[in-house]
């Protein structure tokens, strides 16, 4: 039996947009073994991203009980200051977070950015060129962000995911503002390094070939009969 990474149990967002209450993620319940691929999938508006950000601590639920990585995360909880702190402990070391905008650091080289994110996460950071030499961008290893093309970058921006050994990987649109076929081979890289390296991998996506190769799914536009 696959051991549980994330519990995820009557989950539930809301917004309030003017004098009325938008719900965005409704009692929504799931699990995610370790080494397990999950696809999330819906159309604009239905809760991806909004889910990805509960899964990461940088939104807090409104209902619902998140367990992370032996952590549990109660809706509602008091002791908020303790709550962001643990969240955040989780994304240093445990929650590699990939967005569409690759969000490198621009005044550091690819290098310096892969290095500084396996420091963060307290791994040893020699490993880095290592990395993006992996990724077929080791050449480009002392560019600037902005000296390199959007696959470079988002390259670049999974080099720093696996450098920091994560448990689990969430990917927002990981490969929305890329041409296909640089699509293609970073949809084949994400998941070969995924399957190589046993980690969680949580996928937001509009793209039905990348949605395809995961080995779970999730269409948030169906909450309500979830």
């Amino acid at each position: 039996m696959t051991e549980s990474l994330l519990a995820v149990r009557g989950l539930s967002k809301h917004f309030v947009s003017g004098n009325e209450t938008v719900p965005v993620i409704e009692k929504l319940s799931f699990t995610l073994g370790q080494g397990q691929s999950l696809a999330l999938t819906g159309r604009s508006g239905s809760g991806k991203s909004t889910l990805l950000n509960l899964l990461c601590g940088l939104e807090l639920a409104d209902t619902g009980t998140i367990v992370m990585h032996g952590q549990v995360f109660e809706a509602g909880g008091t002791a908020v200051l303790r709550t962001a702190k643990a969240w955040s402990a989780l994304r240093r070391q445990h929650i590699g977070v990939v967005f569409q905008d690759a969000n490198l650091m621009p005044a550091m080289s690819l290098l310096e950015n892969v290095r500084f994110r396996a420091q963060l996460a307290g791994r040893d950071p020699a490993n880095s060129e290592d990395w993006l030499t992996r990724l077929d961008i080791g050449e480009l290893a002392h560019r600037y962000p902005d000296q390199v093309s959007g696959g470079q970058r988002q390259r670049a921006a999974l080099a720093m995911v696996f450098a920091m050994e994560p448990a689990l990987i969430l990917a927002d649109e990981p490969t929305g503002s890329l041409d296909r076929h640089t699509s293609d081979d970073v949809t084949r890289v994400l998941f070969d390094l995924q399957a190589r390296h046993g980690c969680g991998l949580i996928l937001a996506t509009h793209d039905s070939e990348l949605a395809a190769g995961c080995q779970q799914h999730l269409d948030l536009g169906h909450l309500n009969a979830i």
